[in-house]
């Protein structure tokens, strides 16, 4: 038997329930939850000394199950004589304190601040089906007779759904003259999910009534916490629509698959950065029989498989689950263990599981034993990036220093290996390695470099960009003859370098603090020579297609001051990174038209392309015997100078890779 309306504005008429109370007959409906799971919430706000009235109480078992837990103050009102019948029948004999009044909800007949307790479950969300000019003139008379009839300190408890338009019209009336708190009901929802039925999230609002109120007291708790204060009525509904979009994300992949990735962030009460970024994704299949969550340790985060699109499809389908949670644990926050994240993520995991999962055991992946270590060692803040961090991490990898720019969280601006050493007084100490380079594209730099200048014992070099100093540095003890002058516009970022990742200015490498743009521009006019320009320079508009370098530093005209800037047989030397290939063409293009060689080489694992620019005549084969021979001569050197055993550049794939544009 269908019981449910046919339309909306049914829920506020009255022969629609006197039709579904005698449907219904003598079995009890409740409005968002029995009072098992409502008790908890409710009992905080009702004492036993309360004058309570229920208003549009049906033939919910509410206020019974207050007058069995001793309440004895308790009126029920609703508008149906049927409702109201039914339940005076019930309870004459076990109950006869209990008081059922057939009366109009928006036309009490009770004299001002009679009740010290008003309890509305569902019956403000019966009342406002839209936002309709004559609804919400009836809805305002019904919040003005709670107002009147309720004391000063006593509570309006309304128990809803909280669809946006009945939270802004609860607020914005009571706002000025009522304290108000908006409670999550989790044990509602938690018995929903048990009994396999749909879990919208459901609230309690607790309006306190004050004679005078100064300014709106705005309070809300949607965990087990503390209540939060908001400072706005914005800021309270966004709060509850965060909630509200999370549970309808949750019921919609109960059964059925989604072909875009989801991605939310998870917050701690009373913290405004994210504790975990979860991402979810799904097989290409009509049913999901398998799922998984994967915990990313901590620094992980900006790794490919984890930071990209494309990288986490390729985890999903490596892992073979149908459906995979990827979980991010975010900087500025502490991890006991594993067992701990899966503990307070738990609930959050079952809650997107497939229909037929959820009362299963969820398998948890993680990269390893622990959750990995982050310590933040400096905040700073650049004119030109904004604010930055220094951190030191530790996984199952080793112990790394980072440069990470907040306003670009999943881009790593620069990255130091750390390794131990024993200081003259046998105490260990952990120090920047300087034969390790994070970056791929700096080893093949730096080998473009070698080539280019085999054949000078003195060059000069410049480079565009210094970031934490390892490609220099890198370059001042694998190229020697080489004199660096590094050009880079943020003095907080050299100030960085050297207190945090061992970069050192001497008489072969110094620094000069300035715009990169400018020193060519004003290089190429003083008609100012060097054997090799380098840029390594990223861009923070990323709406281009393009992630390095930015799009001035590849226009026609400046390209040509670059060019005016090189020695007869010098190189220019670029990192470019174009996820657009017609972006990318147009650069190789524009590099000819100033070049009259140029060579490419892209990364295997990664978006970054060396591209090589001489001015002089030379043939493919020639350079790419030189390419490999500086490959080889700083495998080589690296090996004696370091721990590192294995081949630090793979000269096989140069030979494959390698081509002439």
């Amino acid at each position: 038997m269908n019981l449910l309306p046919e339309s909306h504005q049914q829920f506020s008429q009255a022969d629609y329930w006197n039709s579904f109370f005698k449907k219904r007959g003598a079995k009890s409906f409740e409005w968002y939850g029995e009072f098992l799971e409502l008790s908890s919430y409710l009992l905080k706000y009702v004492k036993q000394k309360d004058d309570i009235i229920i208003v549009g109480c049906g033939n919910s078992t509410l206020g019974m199950n207050l007058y069995d837990a001793n309440y004895r103050s308790i009126v029920n009102i609703d508008i149906s004589p049927v409702a109201i019948k039914q339940m005076k029948e019930l309870n004459k004999v076990k109950r006869p304190d209990l008081v059922f009044q057939q009366m109009d909800a928006t036309k009490l007949e009770y004299n001002n601040e009679k009740f010290s307790v008003v309890i509305d479950k569902g019956t403000f969300d019966a009342l406002m089906t839209d936002s309709k000019e004559e609804t919400v003139a009836l809805v305002t008379k019904y919040l003005e007779e709670i107002k009147r009839v309720l004391k000063n300190n006593g509570r309006y408890i309304c128990i809803s759904l909280l669809q946006e338009h009945i939270l802004k019209t609860l607020i914005t009336n009571l706002s000025q003259s009522c304290a108000i708190r908006i409670i999550r009901c989790h044990d509602v929802e938690s018995k929903a999910l048990e009994q396999n039925e749909s879990s919208m999230p459901v609230f309690m609002v607790v309006a306190t009534k004050f004679s005078k109120l100064p300014a709106p007291v705005l309070e809300t708790i949607m965990s087990d916490s503390s209540p939060v204060r908001v400072s706005s009525i914005y800021e309270m509904i966004n709060n509850v629509h965060s909630v509200q979009e999370a549970a309808f994300l949750s019921y919609s992949l109960k059964n059925s698959s989604t072909d875009d990735e989801i991605f939310f962030h998870l917050y701690k009460p009373n913290e405004k950065q994210p504790r975990y970024s979860i991402y979810i994704l799904d097989q290409p299949v009509k049913r999901i029989k398998s799922y998984a969550a994967y915990f990313v340790p901590q620094g992980r985060e900006v790794d490919w498989l984890f930071c990209t699109q494309e990288g986490r499809k390729k985890l999903l389908e490596a892992t073979k689950y149908d459906r995979l949670m990827i979980v991010t644990l975010n900087r500025g926050q502490k991890y006991e263990s594993i067992e701990a994240v899966n503990s307070e993520l738990h609930e959050t995991i079952v809650n997107f599981a497939p229909a037929d999962l959820r009362n299963n055991k969820i398998p948890i992946i993680s990269e390893g034993p622990d959750v990995g270590n982050r310590k933040l060692l400096y905040t700073g803040e650049s004119d030109f990036s904004g604010p930055f961090v220094i951190e030191d991490l530790e996984n199952e990898s080793g112990h790394f220093r980072r440069l990470t720019f907040l306003n670009s969280k999943l881009i790593v601006q620069s990255e130091a290996k750390l390794k131990t050493i024993t200081t003259k007084r046998k105490k260990k100490k952990l120090v920047v390695d300087l034969d390790y380079l994070s970056c791929e594209h700096h080893l093949h730099m730096t080998v473009n470099l070698k080539a280019a200048t085999h054949n000078k014992s003195n060059s000069n070099a410049l480079i565009v960009g210094l970031g934490g100093g390892a490609l220099c540095m890198f370059i001042r003890r694998y190229v020697p003859h080489v004199n660096l002058l590094t050009v880079e516009i943020d003095k907080a970022i050299l100030d960085a370098a050297k207190s945090y990742f061992d970069f050192i200015e001497d008489d072969k490498s110094k620094v000069r603090i300035a715009d990169g743009i400018d020193y060519i521009t004003q290089a190429s006019s003083e008609g100012r020579k060097c054997d090799a320009i380098l840029f390594d320079v990223d861009s923070k508009d990323m709406s281009l297609g393009m992630s390095c370098p930015p799009k001035q530093f590849i226009e026609p005209d400046f390209l040509q001051k670059v060019a005016n800037c090189l020695s007869d047989d010098g190189y220019f030397i670029l990192n470019l990174v174009a996820r657009n290939e017609t972006l990318r063409n147009q650069v190789v293009n524009d590099l000819k038209k100033c070049f009259t060689f140029i060579s490419s080489y892209k990364l295997q694992d990664d978006l970054n392309e060396i591209i090589c620019c001489g001015k002089s005549v030379n043939n493919l084969e020639d350079w790419k015997k030189s390419i490999c021979e500086a490959a080889k001569k700083i495998n080589q050197q690296v090996k004696a100078k370091s721990d590192i055993s294995d081949e630090l550049i793979d000269i096989e794939s140069i030979e494959t890779e390698l081509s002439l544009e």
